[in-house]
């Protein structure tokens, strides 16, 4: 079979055998020879193998089977679809909610701040100039409320499992943001990314912050550019590929790698990816590249 579509349940009960079955049976419906339901985790996601058959086509039949269900599914070609370079974005994708809004807080503008925000991911607005208006709101505030705000920082469900269990598999890791070295340093470590890149504050001599970004933005266009870049350094083509994230300014990464998922994504970013993830953690990454729950690492 050269084509697998993968059901993934938010819930660890969430799928049983009689729905992956009904979508074995739809796909058979429109003229697919399949392969039997392969278990990746009991209950929670499988595999259905499938020929003779777009992939559109097969998310279009499983769709109807599935309902409201909160079970996401990835139609793709099974070959290649282990993958060896991993771009994933920071903020509401590796760690719940932006790091900048958090630190606006100890300003008493973090309202202000998360509505520039989600104008930006949203791609209502230039993220460039909102980036600037946002630090810019942020002058003077004291190097403790970074400190503050990092203790707040919490990883995203799944997101240390998917980074270890790719580099176990020998694949290369990114972290790439349009937030702050100050957090993706930090997150870097903590999940074992092999490298990190995002923008830098500027500090004026008491460790404050002054209200300027140091130039230039790392944006989509960088994003893009990394992902096109770190896989020609790892000679790995971008078929081979997997980049995620939320915002509008991920959305170039996404469309140009293999395997480019909108994670619990923006309106903007959700309807033009090729794939979405709208209910499952971070593991779902997993299960579309055919990892089964015993091949998790920590």
């Amino acid at each position: 079979m050269d084509c697998v579509l993968t059901l993934i349940a938010a819930a660890p009960d969430g799928l049983d055998d009689a729905l992956a079955q009904g979508v074995r049976g739809a796909l058979r419906d429109l003229g697919a020879d399949t392969g039997p339901v392969r278990w990746l985790a009991e209950g929670r996601a499988c595999d259905l193998p499938f020929a003779m058959l777009a992939l559109e086509q097969a998310e279009a039949a499983a769709r109807p089977i599935l309902g409201d269900s909160p079970i996401d599914m990835v139609a793709q070609a099974a070959e290649g679809r282990r993958k060896k370079l991993l771009v994933a974005d920071m903020d509401s994708t590796i760690v719940i909610g932006e790091t900048l809004d958090e630190l606006a807080e100890f300003a008493g503008i973090k309202a202000h701040i998360a509505a520039i925000t989600a104008r930006a991911m949203n791609g209502e607005i230039d993220f460039k100039a909102a980036l600037r208006e946002r630090v810019s709101l942020l002058a003077g505030l004291p190097g403790l409320a970074l400190e503050k705000t990092w203790e707040r920082v919490e990883l995203m469900p799944g997101a240390k499992t998917l980074v270890a269990t790719m580099r176990h598999g020998g694949a290369h890791t990114v972290l790439i943001s349009g937030g702050f070295r100050y957090f993706t340093s930090r997150v870097r470590a903590l999940c074992g990314f092999d490298r990190d890149l995002s923008n830098d504050f500027e500090y004026a001599a008491d460790g404050s912050l002054t209200g300027k970004v140091i130039e230039p933005i790392l944006d989509q266009a960088v994003k893009l550019e990394t992902l096109v870049r770190v896989a020609g350094e790892q000679q790995i083509p971008l078929r081979l590929a997997l980049s995620v994230g939320d915002g509008a300014n991920d959305l170039a990464m996404i469309q140009a790698a293999g395997l480019g998922v909108a994670y619990h994504a923006k309106p903007i970013v959700a309807t033009q990816a090729r794939t979405r993830i709208d209910h499952g953690d971070l593991t779902a990454l997993l299960f579309a590249q055919g990892y089964g729950a015993d091949e998790f690492r920590d």
